[in-house]
């Protein structure tokens, strides 16, 4: 299993730079940021320097949108980023929840995602691709054998067969093993169904992680205070598809959209954030189902769960009061034991 880690691009830069060291140095082989420009600094600035300072590391947004950049200049700057240090880069692309909410706009549907993920890829690799309208360009410093996956965030059920048939990567912002265990089932029956390997779809589940010294009612409830902040993030989302689908619908299962009854809104300002107001309603169930939480032990319990289900790897979501210690105690603890 690969393991990667996620930050948001708080400034300064130089810590995100150096967790991504950390994480390189403790076995981590992705690094993943947030994508949102108004709420933090510009990743792909960061993902430079992340590149020049680590040696293996990929690197990717979790998750960009086709809304608040054009087609053509994500593909270029991946394409930059792939041809100054290699291929080293994954798209992550998704509605753009933040990103546009915060600038005013509605997030994107899924027709735009389509269209921007056969455009991004085809002209990261080099292949022509048409803007719309006619326009079709292609970047003519691309080298032979350049690539980019492009690799989709998704819950719902439209989302999830698109994924399955068009998408490099699925990227699932939840650890609960029911929900990954029926999404990732989705995803991989449309890729079957559109005539794709469904291993050729690689499948990322990204979550908080807090590791505790032990199993005390104090430390699991600081551990969980501090990752509540997760389902009121997940949250936006299943607000979005109880909107469209209603509160019990065969199409969207139950144990993903229960618990957001008592949600009464959300302010952006305090987005992934340990210390969001907005988030009290998340039961401490949905932090332990959506979460790593607890000793060594229950993460690599959990994780080993995960991979039979598929998943090929998880992604730390970094933002609490212990960042480097869960680097740490994964890079000594955790991931050995998994990949042993």
């Amino acid at each position: 299993m690969d393991f990667g880690l996620v930050l948001q691009t708080d400034p300064p830069a130089s810590r995100v730079v150096s967790l991504m060291k950390r994480a390189e140095r403790s076995g981590f082989t992705y690094g993943w940021t947030f994508d949102s420009a108004v709420l933090w600094q510009e990743p792909f600035v960061i993902y430079s320097q992340i590149l020049a300072n680590t040696q293996k590391l990929k690197v990717g947004t979790m998750v960009t949108n086709p809304g608040t950049r054009t087609w053509e200049v994500t593909a270029s700057t991946f394409a930059t980023l792939n041809d100054m240090f290699g291929n080293r880069t994954v798209c992550g692309i998704g509605r753009g929840d933040s990103a546009m909410r915060v600038a005013g706009r509605k997030p994107n549907t899924l027709a735009r995602i389509s269209d921007a993920m056969k455009v991004i890829r085809a002209l990261g690799r080099g292949d022509e691709a048409d803007l719309g309208g006619g326009t079709v360009v292609r970047f003519p410093w691309i080298k032979e054998g350049a690539e980019l996956p492009v690799w989709m965030a998704a819950y719902g059920p439209k989302a999830l067969k698109m994924t399955g048939e068009e998408a490099d990567g699925f990227i699932l912002q939840l650890a609960d093993l029911y929900l990954t265990e029926y999404m990732v089932k989705a995803v991989k029956d449309a890729a079957v169904a559109a005539g794709r390997n469904p291993d050729d779809v690689k499948i990322c589940v990204a979550a908080p992680a807090y590791v505790t010294e032990d199993d005390s009612p104090e430390k699991l409830a600081h551990a969980r205070e501090q990752c509540r902040w997760f389902g009121g993030m997940v949250g936006n989302h299943v607000a979005d598809l109880v909107a469209k689908y209603g509160e019990h619908s065969a199409a969207v299962p139950d144990e993903l959209t229960d618990y957001i009854k008592a949600r009464e809104g959300y302010d952006y300002s305090h987005h992934g954030r340990a210390d969001n107001p907005d988030t009290q309603f998340v039961p401490d169930e949905i932090v332990d189902r959506f979460c790593l939480i607890g000793p060594v032990e229950k993460h690599i319990e959990k994780l080993n769960a995960l991979r039979e289900l598929g998943v090929d790897q998880f992604a730390v979501y970094d933002m609490h009061d212990a960042q480097e210690a869960v680097i740490d105690a994964y890079g000594s603890k955790v991931i050995p034991a998994v990949n042993s």
